[in-house]
């Protein structure tokens, strides 16, 4: 860490700006970026997902949300590094801005945020666009092996879904957001761990659309450049760089019409979805299995058989870094050690979420929690308090524009009610499943991205939990569908009947609980 920030010092002092932003993402504003490629893990050690750092004149800043509070308290030095823990509803560029003086500059990578960060940033704060990173010498030489998928898992060909898209003969649509262009184009890319989407830009015309894929941006900046047509762009996915590229020809969409027609399923993805969530019970319901009948097996042991189970049921990747944490360590929201040296013991609860992608190119997601031989009353009282909270959220009545930050609201009301002293919910109640495992719209959560009204065949996540690092944190997962105005669960899985208090489920609970069943 010293030899980066050193670099980052020099860098700061060329460039006379007096802060930098130093990001997880990479160019294509992707979530999930491999750490070798991600200049925040470099400079920090926090391996988590999403979260930036902030390089002031004397300190570095750890900006995580509620999932990394803990993790990111475990993996940084504190010597170097200070963890700003934001809180539920609590933006990160508010909390940035509070971190840097009025009179100061502050350096942002053009290719690594999103025009809308920018300009947001820069009605509080002076701001100078950096061209390249120079952390970016640890990147890897770009690999893709790019495969179509079928129309049976689509339902529409690519051809179908650019003609839904209405445009004038001097208007274009610019796409740079990676799910959308896997997308629109029916195509997957498996190469990258976790994920399956293609690396490419897209330009939609009238009537068609182009594609660049990695090799060929070059020419897709040339083309771009000289692109004679008033230009649509979203601001939220497009970077800064490329918004350049575009001036004064851009238009900004509100909504691009791409993300909205993604996230309405179609019937064929919901078909594959069905299929693909059995495969994922059934690997989950194995593990549990290996779990019950083994003894002196390891977190890793498990996260490996979880994997093999994937590979067996026929998924061509996993989606997401499969979590496998028992005890203290399940109070990480997205703990991914899976350490070959903490094994599973007697009284030893097992928080397990993962996911895989099947031949449709869509993730699945589930979480489930396990006890080893017999639960003691607060494990008990927490898995049944998480259980009744995802039950209250997953039978919530649905009325015409019901938003996913309304059942967030209540079913985050239902666990303040029903507090446990010392454990606490401290993210989203869920997200939208896609070509990514993490999508929006639709989200359930307490931000600003919650607020889009949910429709029939959105597919999304209810995942409520409840965490405490001194014990251990529970969290139960289904991956869902909107149909006929009634959420349903694409997960089967039933849940432990051994970790469950029964004294404190009401009639109606019990009721609701029968859909799933026990074990």
């Amino acid at each position: 860490m010293d030899d980066v920030l050193a670099i980052l010092r020099e860098f700061m002092v060329e460039q006379k700006i007096d802060y930098l932003l130093v990001n997880s993402t990479n160019q294509f504003l992707v979530e999930y970026n491999v750490l070798a490629e991600n200049s925040r893990f470099h400079l920090t050690g926090f391996t988590g997902s999403t979260g930036d750092a902030l390089v002031s004149p004397n300190e570095v800043f750890l900006f995580v949300d509620g999932r990394y509070h803990i993790q990111a308290d475990l993996e940084v030095n504190h010597d170097f590094v200070t963890v700003i823990k934001l809180q539920p509803g609590e933006y990160f560029i508010d909390s940035l801005i509070k971190h840097i003086p009025e009179d100061a500059t502050l350096g942002l990578f053009s290719k690594k945020n999103s025009q809308h960060t920018v300009e947001k940033i820069y009605k509080k704060r002076k701001v100078k666009l950096l061209p390249a990173d120079p952390l970016d010498f640890f990147k890897s030489a770009v690999k893709t092996e790019i495969v179509p998928v079928d129309m049976k898992y689509t339902g529409l060909s690519s051809e179908e879904k650019i003609k839904k898209i209405v445009l004038d003969d001097d208007e274009a649509i610019l796409l740079t957001n990676q799910e959308e262009v896997s997308y629109l184009f029916n195509l997957r890319d498996y190469t990258l761990p976790f994920s399956s989407k293609i690396k490419a830009k897209a330009v939609v015309l009238k009537e068609k659309a182009l594609l660049f894929e990695a090799d060929k941006l070059d020419s897709f900046e040339e083309f771009i450049k000289n692109l004679d047509k008033k230009i649509y762009v979203d601001k939220a996915s497009i970077n800064a760089y490329d918004y350049a590229l575009v001036k004064d020809r851009a238009e900004e969409m509100i909504q691009s019409p791409v993300k909205l027609m993604k996230s309405i399923k179609t019937e064929a993805e919901i078909a594959h979805y069905k299929t693909a969530f059995q495969k994922t019970d059934t690997v989950m319901m194995n593990v549990r299995n290996y779990i019950e009948s083994n003894e002196g097996i390891s977190e890793f042991d498990i996260a490996r058989k979880l994997e093999q189970e994937f590979m067996i049921q026929g998924a061509l990747s996993l989606s997401f870094n499969s979590i496998v944490a028992k005890d203290g360590n399940s109070a990480l929201a997205h703990y991914s050690k899976s350490s070959s040296k903490e094994f599973i013991e007697e009284g030893s609860l097992i928080l397990i979420d993962c996911g895989a992608y099947f031949a449709g190119g869509l993730a699945t997601d589930i979480t489930r929690v396990f006890v080893k031989g017999k639960p003691d009353p607060l494990q008990k009282l927490i898995y049944t308090t998480v259980l009744r909270s995802f039950l209250h959220a997953y039978n919530t009545e649905l009325f015409n524009g019901i938003t996913g930050y309304e059942i967030d609201l209540r079913t985050r009301n239902f666990l303040k009610e029903n507090a446990v002293e010392g454990f606490v919910f401290n993210h989203g109640l869920g997200h939208g499943i896609g070509i990514s495992v993490h999508e929006a719209p639709p989200n359930l959560g307490q931000s600003s991205i919650a607020q889009c009204p949910l429709e029939n065949n959105m597919c999304f996540t209810i995942e409520p939990g409840l965490y405490n690092s001194k014990y251990f944190g529970v969290r139960l997962e289904n991956s869902c569908y909107i149909n006929d105005g009634k959420i349903n669960s694409f997960v089967k899985m039933p849940y432990e009947s051994k970790l469950i208090d029964y004294s404190l489920m009401t009639a109606e609970e019990k009721k609701w609980l029968e859909e799933f069943g026990v074990i």
